[in-house]
């Protein structure tokens, strides 16, 4: 087979692709490391709680977390053999995680490559579910599911996810809830499995000391030619109102001290892949800038002992949704919120320092750079950019296109009150 090849000559990187006549796609990553590294992947998460084939009438609604249950069923197989063990016996190290949008297979590996795909294909093609199986992982994940109802971390976020929400399905939790993943069953999981487990609807990504020839050849032993259909996926959230749902949401769990995260919603999300890395990127410029430890807000907030030593910020910006979080531990959120607001405004109104701008524009790209020295990162990267229509070699060339009008502009338009919740965990018995 003749490959495609991309190359990207400034960063010496480049990727041969071709789709196999199973359906498909694959992007090979040649890098002489000592870590190889892959993943299956598909276009399957936890949004997609509604959906149907072009062909039927109706569409099939299921229960929320089903695409994190299947995630964790596929690696059982038929024999009773679990994955994990057959990845130890090639001494690869393997994963899964489901998203809001994806489902990726893992593995990384020093040796035995290829023997590591065998397996990763094989048993992510031949699903087996019973009801007997499907009952025992119900409890599993069950515990799973009040694990993070107690965790900090993953409260703040779910809660505010729903705080900035309506309709958007981004609102839903990955896993589910206990209530919602008892209704599911071998027969549900089947159909989810055939519907976005069709090799059409996945991406191969692998990255190391590896031949595409080699991986073509894999594919060619383990995958069978998948049936062409088009899938359609329920569009209710995408008239999502610019405003937030609800401007504060609270919990009590065991915390020392109160944990806040304050979200910036953003539904003006551009429909050219380019234009979305461009406003992905330049929204960890203008993160760096507005929030890292070198920025006046870390440091008055720090100085005034308003929060922890860490202040976390970061973005996400898919076809789907779009937001910004700021998040640290505090004694007192809601001085912190208005000194988060305050901060914004005084910003705007000064506008942003140019050498701040143009020395946070090269962290950023460094940063961008320095990714391509882990095989991990290229593949999950390059997968995360493709489902977005986007791909990954491109990303330095648009991150030197950002400029400080562009930036400036993003700032005045996406940082506004009206568009802010703020999500905060406080100690029990507060």
């Amino acid at each position: 087979m003749s490959y495609k090849i991309k190359e990207n000559k400034m960063l010496n990187e480049k990727h041969y692709s071709f789709k196999h006549k199973s359906g498909l796609e694959v992007y090979v990553f040649p890098k002489e490391m000592t870590t190889s590294y892959a993943i299956l992947a598909t276009r399957y998460g936890a949004v997609d709680n509604k959906f149907k084939l072009a062909s039927d009438k109706e569409f099939t609604c299921v229960p929320d977390g089903i695409a994190h249950f299947l995630e964790h069923k596929l690696f059982e197989c038929e024999n009773g053999v679990d994955a994990f063990e057959l990845f130890a016996k090639t001494g690869a190290s393997a994963n899964a995680y489901t998203s809001n949008t994806m489902t990726g297979y893992l593995f990384s590996c020093t040796e035995k490559f290829y023997e590591s795909l065998e397996i990763l294909l094989d048993f992510v093609t031949h699903p087996y579910f019973s009801e007997k199986t499907v009952q025992k992982e119900q409890g599993i994940i069950a515990q799973e599911i009040r694990m993070y109802e107690d965790n900090p971390g993953a409260r703040l976020h779910k809660e505010l996810m729903k705080a900035l929400y309506k309709k958007n399905k981004v609102r839903i939790d990955v896993a589910g809830t206990v209530e919602s993943i008892a209704e599911i069953n071998a027969e549900i999981l089947y159909k989810c499995y055939n519907t976005f487990y069709n090799l059409n609807n996945m991406t191969l990504a692998v990255c190391g000391n590896v031949e595409a020839e080699q991986v073509e050849m894999i594919c060619d032993k383990i995958l069978k030619k998948a049936p062409s259909f088009d899938i359609v996926r329920d569009k209710e959230d995408e008239d999502e109102p610019k405003e937030v749902n609800e401007k504060r949401v609270y919990c009590n769990l065991d915390v020392s001290k109160p944990i806040f995260a304050i979200g910036i919603k953003d539904t003006d999300i551009p429909s050219d892949p380019n234009e979305r890395i461009k406003k992905s990127y330049a929204m960890e410029i203008l993160d760096e800038i507005l929030f890292s430890q070198s920025s006046v807000f870390y440091n008055e907030l720090y100085e005034q002992n308003l929060i922890a030593q860490d202040l976390s910020s970061g973005t996400e910006v898919t076809k789907q949704f779009s937001f910004n979080v700021v998040s640290s531990e505090s004694s007192d959120p809601e001085l912190v919120y208005s000194k988060f607001v305050e901060y914004i405004e005084n910003v705007k109104k000064n506008g942003i320092d140019k050498e701040e701008f143009e020395l946070s524009k090269r962290t950023i790209y460094a940063s961008n750079i320095k990714s391509f020295d882990s095989t991990e990162d290229i593949a999950n990267n390059f997968i995360f950019n493709h489902f977005d229509d986007g791909d990954l070699l491109d990303a330095p060339e648009i991150i030197e296109t950002i400029n400080i009008e562009y930036v400036t502009k993003l700032l005045n338009d996406c940082f506004k009150e009206e568009y802010y919740a703020m999500s905060v965990v406080n100690p029990i018995g507060e």
